[in-house]
């Protein structure tokens, strides 16, 4: 059986992809458990500079496996172990909105419910026009996990977040963009390659320098001024040390493309 979870490393892109096609890619334990290692890895190899995150069969991820959740057969935990266990394993959509890479979601198809929630953890989506976006959690009764609320009210505003995760409309792909959930919206079939042509530009930039760019926006979704003005100013200070800031103010002058080292 393949993986439910693949990665591939190459020219410091990490992809992953979400690999239970036959599922449109529907969240198990299994899936969540190896989701999470494979952003644990994604956080901690030096190797990897930004992260493409997609789903495989052109679908990017339904959300959890209702059908499983449905089954007469399946052993349930306590309360208190269910809590435990998916709060461990919602770390994954933290630890990709919060790692010093960027980290770009390539949307195609749909994605609902805890799918959208891994979305919108990402730094950057590229969305395909038709692709059904929805939070879907209140459909089959339960209130949304890995982040969604976080994330839709730190991006649209609690009035906006409140509208889709009270009355889950599906927005198409150009609606989702039109009112800023997404960064770019393309031909459905030309997600991928835009996607990833994206995150792999971002792979070759200046890597410190983009890290401290996402703590910069992460610290501002949560301190305040002062420790935000602290944070700019220690991070500006330290990117203007690195070897890669010589580089760009040189090719700048220079009249060229810079190289970057990671340096």
């Amino acid at each position: 059986m393949p993986d439910v979870i693949l990665k591939h490393l190459e020219d410091g892109l990490l992809t992953i992809t979400m690999n239970r096609p036959q599922h449109k890619n529907a969240m198990s334990s299994d899936f969540t458990a190896k989701l999470l290692l494979a952003a644990r890895f994604a956080f901690d190899c030096p190797d990897v500079r930004a992260v493409l995150l997609k789903g495989a069969g052109g679908t990017f991820c339904v959300g959890g496996d209702v059908k499983g959740m449905n089954d007469p057969n399946r052993q349930r935990p306590g309360f208190d172990e269910r809590h435990r266990s998916l709060r461990a394993r919602m770390e994954a959509s933290r630890i990709l909105h919060e790692m010093p890479k960027p980290v770009v979601a390539a949307i195609e198809g749909a994605a609902a419910g805890a799918g959208l929630s891994l979305a919108l953890a990402c730094d950057l989506r590229v969305v395909g026009e038709n692709a059904k976006i929805t939070t879907a959690f209140v459909k089959v009764g339960l209130s949304g996990d890995h982040g969604g609320s976080y994330y839709l009210t730190k991006l649209l505003g609690s009035a906006k977040a409140r509208e889709l995760y009270l009355l889950s409309p599906i927005l198409s792909g150009k609606d989702a963009h039109a009112i800023g959930m997404m960064t770019r919206v393309v031909p459905d079939a030309d997600v991928v390659r835009v996607a990833t042509e994206l995150a792999q530009s971002l792979a070759q930039g200046p890597s410190i320098t983009l890290g401290y760019i996402k703590k910069n926006i992460n610290n501002a979704e949560k301190l305040g001024i002062e420790a935000c003005f602290d944070g700019e100013a220690f991070h500006h200070a330290r990117c203007g040390e690195t070897l890669d800031h010589k580089e760009a103010a040189a090719a700048f002058v220079q009249k060229r493309e810079p190289v970057f080292q990671n340096r």
